[in-house]
């Protein structure tokens, strides 16, 4: 058998290609949409995928599930479970708990685990060549390294109301009826690691055990001592801001994402065809460099979508495909460049792009307004924004600051000041300046704080304050 690990660093993703050596066949689980990666993989390894299957209705990218069988001929397998509501809306075989896929050798067994979504999936692998019991569970947004995948997420990102307690009580459920159930010696390969808002406490290790997770995890005292109520206060504390794209992932990974086929190289652009369409305004333009870089000089409107090891996450913050219809344009350092971020933008359905540019010569300049720490108390800002999670808020703040985290700023722009000037910080300034650049594309007056939080901290230690910040 082979088990092969897809990581996709920018959304903290993990898909897995398992394949029979025997027979040359393969199957995918929660694969994403630029799927380059398994054809290669299947190429290399000399064998066909038969069959991609996904744990549950993913919020956090746009399944390839569909791009994938549609390149590849391979049979679709979805969760049938959840109930009524959360059935997918696309022609797909459906797995109830307990049903196998059967590819050569291995067999990938369904077993419902419901808490993070009402459809969730697991799946436990036998390598039938090697041994008759299960050796590995692919546990998706179920249980991860140290922690598990977090129910309220249909609550902050989806429109639910109060199932955060019920998704709370299945996770117990699941833990105890199908998880602890298992031998020590089961192999877990969760999808997601450090990094994801799948969870609040991800570890950063690729995989663990049954056995591990029963001794180690945070939630195995409650589960030995049938403390429910404890694990369901423990679980719910401190979960991180759900990103607003999430509703949108949501809605088109049960719905059937679009199939977009084999796509061309993405074309270099003349800079007057795009000064043309921007002028004319046709067209978004996407300045993909550090907002170090930024801060020099960028193209007057621009939006800052730092990549590609960032931009699918960066992009979904910035640009909302279901509000704007304009394609994006990218200035990058060159064509390898454009191409990895249309890929990774294609992982959160940002589809439009139509070309590239490698320099801004020739387009209106402008340079982003910033603020320093000396001068901030006296800058006159209406508003002081930490674009920064809830929890890094808590943890300590510029007094007098509100929290409204960068993946949220564009789908609450009514609780901003629409007169006088916002300053925005972060932690080290990345999220700041793609905030920054999304909200004055918006109309806002916007001005960034030069080395944001940390630099602001710099400041205090300097004049001999609490290193600390304000917290609470």
């Amino acid at each position: 058998m082979l088990l092969e690990r897809i990581y996709d660093n920018d959304l903290a993703q993990a898909s897995y290609f398992i394949g029979c050596q025997a027979r040359g066949e393969a199957v995918v689980v929660d694969a994403r949409r630029d799927i380059g990666e398994y054809l290669d993989l299947a190429r290399s390894h000399g064998m066909r995928i038969v069959a991609v299957t996904e744990t549950h209705i993913h919020a956090d990218y746009l399944s390839g599930t569909r791009e994938l069988a549609a390149a590849t001929g391979a049979e679709v397998y979805v969760s049938g479970e959840g109930g009524e509501d959360w059935q997918y809306g696309f022609e797909a075989e459906r797995l109830l708990d307990g049903d196998a896929i059967t590819v050569g050798n291995i067999t990938v067994r369904a077993r419902h685990t419901p808490g993070h979504t009402p459809e969730h999936l697991s799946f436990l692998i036998t390598d039938g060549a090697f041994s008759e019991d299960p050796g590995y569970l692919l546990s998706g947004d179920f249980v991860f390294a140290g922690d598990l995948g977090r129910p309220d997420l249909l609550d902050e990102a989806a429109g639910g109301v109060d199932t955060r307690f019920q998704g709370a009580h299945q996770l117990f459920e699941s833990l105890r009826d199908v998880f602890l159930a298992l031998p020590d010696h089961v192999q877990v390969y969760p999808g997601h690691g450090s990094g994801s808002a799948c969870g609040k406490a991800l570890g950063a290790l690729p995989a663990t055990t049954v056995g591990y997770e029963r001794l180690n995890a945070w939630w195995a005292p409650y589960l030995r001592e049938n403390d429910e109520e404890g694990f369901v206060a423990e679980l719910l504390a401190g979960q991180p801001d759900a990103h607003a794209y999430f509703a949108r992932m949501k809605r088109q990974n049960k719905e059937g994402p679009q199939v977009l086929g084999p796509l061309d190289p993405l074309p270099q652009v003349p800079n007057e065809e795009i000064g043309r369409a921007l002028r004319e305004d046709e067209a978004v333009l996407v300045d993909t460099r550090a907002h170090t870089e930024v801060h020099r000089g960028t193209v007057a409107g621009a939006l800052n979508i730092p990549g590609p090891a960032k931009a699918a996450s960066f992009g979904a913050w910035a640009y909302d495909p279901e509000a704007e219809s304009r394609p994006l344009v990218l200035l990058a350092a060159d064509g390898d460049t454009a191409q990895a971020v249309r890929d990774h933008l294609l992982r959160v359905g940002i589809d439009r792009v139509s070309g590239y540019t490698t320099t801004a010569e020739g387009l209106p300049e402008a340079v982003p307004a910033t603020v320093s720490p000396e001068e901030l108390e006296d800058s006159g800002a209406v508003l002081v924004l930490d674009v920064r999670n809830r929890t890094e808020h808590a943890a300590g703040h510029i007094p007098g600051s509100r929290q409204l985290s960068a993946g949220r700023i564009l789908w609450h722009l009514d609780e901003l000041p629409a007169d006088g000037t916002i300053v925005t910080y972060c932690q080290s300034g990345a999220r700041s300046s793609v905030a920054a650049a999304a909200l004055r594309r918006a109309g806002y007056d916007v001005a960034e704080l030069d080395g944001s939080y940390a630099g602001w901290m710099d400041r205090m230690r300097d004049q001999g304050a609490p290193a600390e910040g304000t917290a609470g």
